[in-house]
């Protein structure tokens, strides 16, 4: 059974990841589409809470700089 605080970043990644997906898929943006994609797996492929939120967050942080600068 795995840890509630993994549980609870996962839930988190992964709602994210949904929702940056079906932007990303409905307003035709690639780079949206990718890191939702990514969030969504990451929870499959990190097994530690601490990591997976760290990862987590630094694609939101390079989704967010790649729009900021005009991708």
């Amino acid at each position: 059974m795995p840890e509630p605080s993994y549980l609870a970043v996962a839930f988190l990644a992964s709602s994210v990841g949904f929702v940056m997906l079906v932007y990303g898929r409905r307003q035709q943006r690639p780079l949206q589409l990718a890191g939702g994609l990514m969030l969504l797996l990451f929870p499959l492929l990190v097994r530690d809470a601490l990591s997976l939120g760290l990862l987590s967050a630094a694609t939101c942080l390079g989704v967010w700089l790649g729009v900021k600068a005009g991708l």
